[in-house]
């Protein structure tokens, strides 16, 4: 997807906030009342997002404390994310802005003998969450979240803008389950240097509370390189822990099935102001 494309969308999507805005009472600037705010919402620890945007006015952080990634073949690299932060911020009764932050990343690429380690700053990327159905009641919830990376890494070579359109998905059924689902494309960097390929996610979560303040979640996703013709599976679990209202902490792990599809393992956090 070309950065025109999504520049569009999130133009489209100012607009239709704008237009909303005439429905609605509260704004960024007229803050949802503590006493009326939803129940927090996190896009992570899964893959798969949520369809929930922040309350209009209220600030949200979401990161990984710590990551680890692992993705083995012609070269072996190793990614290790410090406070990779998601900075929320809702606008609207239905639209929130998003800026995913890489603050520090430490990576190592092994090649048969030689090995290169490089270090700083990450990437930042721009988001937009509108949601189009469920955002405050009812049990099926559906959203679009068209994204833009800038490359600002210091820590590794990437130097083109990638982009894409996410649709998450949610749906709630008796007994406090709850089913997540996503379709995504993205407009990819190529790994062996200039160019693009186009690739598309979809995924299949499903949680469930173990206790009070403990959710288990279940995840399955697969990524296709169209160009390439390659497909990567993967099996996610994790646990989300209610620490107090409007903090969650979180730990799991993302296992990719093929030799070569990454696998990694994280410790989160999620607050909200």
């Amino acid at each position: 997807m070309k950065k025109a494309l999504v520049l569009s969308a999130f133009i489209f999507l100012a607009f239709f906030n704008l237009k909303a805005q005439h429905k609605e009472s509260y704004s960024l600037f007229r803050p949802v009342p503590k006493a009326q705010l939803r129940e927090m919402e996190t896009d992570r620890p899964d893959v798969t997002e949520s369809p929930i945007t922040t309350d209009a006015g209220h600030f949200q952080v979401e990161t990984d404390l710590y990551r680890l990634e692992k993705t083995k073949g012609e070269q072996e690299l190793t990614t290790q994310f410090f406070n990779q932060a998601n900075l929320k911020l809702g606008i609207g009764r239905s639209t929130a802005v998003q800026l995913v932050v890489e603050s520090y990343t430490l990576n190592k690429t092994q090649s048969g003998g030689e090995i290169e380690r490089n270090h700083g700053f990450g990437d930042l990327t721009l988001r937009i969450k509108q949601n189009l159905l469920g955002n405050d009641k009812g049990n099926f919830a559906i959203a679009l979240l068209p994204y833009l990376k800038f490359p600002t890494a210091r820590a590794q070579e990437d130097d083109q803008y990638e982009g894409g359109l996410i649709v998450p998905m949610a749906l709630k059924f008796s007994g406090e389950w709850k089913l997540g689902m996503q379709i995504e494309m993205d407009r990819l960097q190529l790994e062996q240097g200039e160019g693009y390929k186009t690739q598309i996610l979809e995924s299949l979560t499903i949680s469930h509370p173990l206790c009070k303040k403990l959710d288990a979640i279940a995840e399955t996703y697969y990524t296709y390189d169209i160009q390439g013709h390659e497909w990567n599976n993967f099996l996610n679990a994790a646990l989300q822990f209610e620490l107090a209202k409007d903090i969650k902490l979180d730990g799991g792990l993302n296992y990719g099935l093929q030799h070569e599809a990454m696998k990694s393992y994280f410790l989160g956090l999620s607050f909200r102001l």
